[in-house]
């Protein structure tokens, strides 16, 4: 790579880092702020200053954006990477996992809203779970769709001979190895109903497995 595409990923990164936490900034402004400054975790009463939908509409903005901190943590790393490459590396690591910590933090705040505003008013329990629907059920599909796109990234560039991967290892893709579960499933209930509850996880698992012994072959290739 050369000089100034590394530049521009390192000023890239950075602007990612700084949609990060606008985002973010946003999302926690739509969930706690309180005219009333009751902030104070021991009963949650400033969540009752916000109502259900800015709750939500401050839920996506903070999930969604949390999740791009981990690349302005990268951007920290390449700008410190010429002093220490590893130390900065291992403080990419740590810095990601807290913000990957702190992006599930930010995705409950909207439900312990939704449990205040029920205690106050009384509510029902379906409207609870309507709100986890709306919340939560919703943001599978960004995880659905992100496992495509990156099951046709890596099934095009294994096809192409040039990656580290065979070419016939295209075939093991990660949303063909979560969808095995279902074929599974579909064919012996009794062994599938292990594997259904955490099929992404598999799916994934597996092919991490078969990366990591792809990785070996190559370094071995490499080393003689």
């Amino acid at each position: 790579m050369n000089n100034k595409n590394q530049q521009n990923i390192r000023v890239l990164t950075g602007i990612v880092g700084v949609i990060a936490a606008i985002l973010v900034g946003t999302g926690e402004f739509l969930l706690h702020y309180d005219p009333l400054a009751r902030f104070s975790e021991d009963s949650y009463a400033f969540m009752l200053a916000a109502s259900d939908a800015r709750q939500t509409a401050g839920h996506f903005f903070g999930v969604l954006g949390a999740p791009l901190y981990v690349v302005g943590c990268w951007h920290i790393y390449l700008m410190l990477k010429p002093a220490n490459q590893k130390l900065a590396f291992i403080g990419f690591l740590i810095s990601a996992y807290g913000f990957m910590i702190g992006a599930d933090w930010i995705s409950s705040r909207a439900s312990i809203g939704a449990i205040v505003h029920f205690q106050e008013s009384g509510g029902s329990v379906a409207g609870l779970v309507q709100l986890y629907q709306l919340r939560y059920e919703s943001l599978l599909s960004v995880v659905r769709v992100t496992t495509v796109v990156i099951s046709l990234i890596f099934i095009y560039l294994a096809l192409t001979g040039r990656s580290h991967y065979q070419k016939w290892q295209a075939v093991f893709s990660p949303i063909v190895l979560l969808l095995l579960n279902f074929v599974i499933y579909a064919i012996n209930p009794d062994v599938g109903k292990y594997l259904m509850p955490i099929a992404l996880n598999v799916g994934f698992g597996l092919f991490f497995l078969m990366s990591i012994v792809q990785a070996k072959k190559v370094k071995q290739r490499e080393h003689d």
